[in-house]
């Protein structure tokens, strides 16, 4: 809880010394940049405290051969993978990214049951969105040895690019953040859905590209296991 309170006072501090230069950012006020902080904060205690871990242990199990135990169970074998793994630690994230939220939107004036509801559903779709994309680099270590250099990777661009909104960001590399490396959908959108800024046809694509990642990475999945051969082979 402390490491993540200092690293929002950082995250505040930089906020700071942008607003006490001017009002807006791209058109974010400083309470709308510190929803989207928040949302932050909770996506990333998510990632930490469930998904990452297991599906580095899954990718872990791959490669030392245990990865068949997970196979004989009778159980859906991509959902034991998910979540095999807990870090109870990256929970501080979550819970300080849920009241950053709160504070937040009491800032704003914009915020309305239908943006309430719009940003449950988009910020559903962006942890959807997220853990599918971790799972298709996870699922790949079916056919390569070590991947945990694009897990670090991955990592390190959503820390550093999803602090900030998609929308400053020029053409070419939004495009990259919002369907290639999917921070756009996960962290901006659920912040424009509260903040009273968001479309129907943004939300209704923010489910689409949920449905359209998760449904992508199962099938992977599956493509992957049928080419697993297993330790014994």
């Amino acid at each position: 809880m402390i490491n993540a309170v200092i690293t929002l006072l950082a995250q505040v501090i930089g906020l700071w010394v942008i607003f006490s230069q001017t009002a807006t950012l791209d058109g974010w006020t400083s309470a709308g940049m510190m929803l989207l902080v928040g949302i932050h904060f909770l996506i990333s205690g998510q990632i930490g405290m469930v998904i990452r871990p297991s599906v580095e242990a899954m990718m872990e199990g791959i490669r030392l051969g245990t990865f068949d135990f997970t196979l004989t169970k009778p159980a859906d074998s991509q959902l034991l993978a998910s979540v095999q793994r807990i870090s109870p630690a990256a929970l501080a994230d979550s819970v300080l990214g849920v009241g950053v939220i709160i504070w937040a939107g009491i800032q704003l004036d914009s915020v309305t049951p239908l943006g309430v509801l719009a940003f449950v559903i988009t910020l559903i779709c962006g942890v959807i969105i997220v853990y599918s994309f971790i799972l298709l680099l996870g699922t790949c270590a079916f056919w390569f040895v070590k991947l945990d250099n694009i897990m670090a990777i991955f990592g390190s661009v959503f820390g550093q690019a999803g602090r900030w909104p998609v929308t400053i960001f020029p053409g070419w590399l939004r495009v990259v953040l919002t369907f290639v490396i999917p921070v756009g959908f996960a962290v901006t959108v659920p912040a424009q859905a509260l903040s009273g800024t968001l479309d129907l046809f943004t939300t209704l694509l923010s489910v689409g590209v949920a449905i359209l990642f998760f449904v992508g990475s199962r099938v992977f999945w599956f493509f992957a296991l049928r080419r697993y051969t297993g330790a014994s082979a």
